[in-house]
């Protein structure tokens, strides 16, 4: 098969387009031939060499993919060769074929292409499982989440939205706050011109906000704690403003606060099953009935896996980037 591997740790261009093994099923696996995979912000973390993946799992970048059952392992029921599915992946994604555990598999939503619904796993199970199943969001809480424009925020603005919630959102530009409302933020936040934690204290009139899904980490950690209302959560989920912060613990106890940080890839394959399978159970049907869509920024083929990598890094797109073999 063909797939995406990098020369060594460095920029977009150490990645390659060449040959590797075909993956074989194991005991309770799929093989996949790989119709569209997409870029999250790990992969360019796996290339610059920050972010290798957990033990056992394949050295191939790409955390998703949709595409057709080739083969099945010892043990696997409920699949048949020629299925069309999306998969959750500890990696493997850019490559022509996949080897993935059963239980990360999901149908594709009815109505949805099968190259678009590889835009769909790792949010979905992203924004279900800290949204929803860690921190509890439910309808009338209200709801913030940074990076309203990208793929993880544009999702969890049309969950937050369909729960019931009221939706804040941040993003950089007009046509990144447009896209926020028009995907159901009540309130769209310019980052780079207003003080997030102030319009949280103007429109909830100083209550501050139920839940926060953040994806920056140390830089926002104290205004968001300060943003939160009583008995709040803060899900991290994300570094992209680094790692160690100060935290002030009185301020969160005065507000019987949490702050929880998760990751979704290093989770084991029971946890990821569980998670898939409440995806397909309780989101699916929003997708189908169109209440949530697929927000999809850019389509490339894999061996431009370079190009998606450079637009990802200049924060310019919106939705996801797919990479389609």
């Amino acid at each position: 098969m063909r797939a995406i591997v990098p020369s060594g740790p460095g920029g977009p261009e150490v990645l390659a387009y060449v040959e590797v093994p075909d993956p074989v099923a194991g005991p309770g696996e799929v093989v996949l031939d790989v119709a569209a995979t997409a870029v999250n912000r790990a992969d360019l973390l796996q290339r610059q060499g920050l972010y290798p993946p957990p033990p056992g799992a394949s050295e191939i970048i790409g955390l998703e993919c949709s595409g057709t059952v080739a083969s099945l392992g010892d043990g696997v029921e409920g699949f048949a060769v020629g299925d069309e599915v999306c998969a959750l992946l500890a990696g493997g994604g850019y490559a022509t074929r996949v080897a993935v555990p059963a239980g990360q598999l999901m149908p594709i939503p009815e109505g949805v292409e099968l190259t678009t619904a590889a835009a769909l796993p790792e949010v979905a199970g992203t924004v279900w499982s800290n949204v929803m199943m860690v921190a509890g969001l439910r309808p009338g809480d209200t709801f913030l989440v940074h990076g309203g424009a990208g793929g993880i925020g544009s999702f969890a603005i049309q969950l937050a939205h369909a729960v019931g919630a009221r939706v804040l959102a941040t993003a950089s530009s007009p046509e990144k706050l447009d896209l926020c409302r028009a995907l159901g933020a009540d309130v769209a936040i310019d980052y780079r011109r207003q003080d997030f934690g102030e319009v949280v204290g103007d429109v909830t009139d100083g209550r501050g906000v139920d839940v926060i899904l953040d994806n920056m980490g140390a830089s926002y950690l104290a205004r968001n704690v300060a943003a939160l209302a009583t008995e709040g959560r803060l899900v991290v989920i994300g570094l992209q403003g680094g790692t160690k912060a100060e935290l002030d613990l009185n301020a969160l106890m005065r507000k019987r606060a949490a702050v929880v940080g998760t990751t979704l890839r290093a989770r084991p394959v029971g946890e990821k099953t569980t998670i898939c399978a409440a995806v397909a159970e309780h989101v699916w049907p929003l997708v189908t009935d169109g209440t949530i869509r697929p927000v999809v920024g850019r389509t490339l083929p894999l061996e431009d896996a370079a190009e998606g990598h450079r637009l990802m890094e200049s924060g310019s797109g919106t939705g996801k980037i797919l990479l389609v073999t």
